[in-house]
């Protein structure tokens, strides 16, 4: 099993889920999370100051696949995330020992 975390855009959230839907994942959990990378924020004006935005808004996405699953998974975020310029995010993949559906009690990736 591999847990996928995104970062990505909060207005690409819409579409990276219809995507994810049509490929058959089911679940999904997300936090709005702030951070920078190569944008290196902004500067607003608010009532005549100058104000620098160091961290942007972005959403972090969570999702446990089972490892046959994950090269369709990352490739459906990137496809749906994708604009070409600088802030589309990131995506990571790590492994993922156990998982547990606290309700039935299935392991593995019957619990997924």
């Amino acid at each position: 099993m591999k847990l996928i975390i995104a970062i990505i855009q909060p207005h690409r959230l819409d579409p990276v889920r219809e995507a994810l839907t049509n490929i058959g994942i089911q679940g999904m959990t997300v936090s709005e999370v702030r951070g920078y990378g190569r944008q290196k924020g902004h500067t607003e004006i608010y009532r005549g100051a100058e104000y620098r935005i160091a961290f942007l808004p972005k959403l972090k996405l969570e999702i446990a696949v089972p490892s046959a699953r994950t090269e369709d998974v990352v490739a459906t975020i990137t496809q749906a995330t994708r604009t070409g310029r600088i802030g589309d995010g990131k995506i990571f993949v790590l492994d993922l020992q156990q998982s547990l559906r606290v309700r039935t009690g299935e392991t593995g990736d019957d619990a997924l």
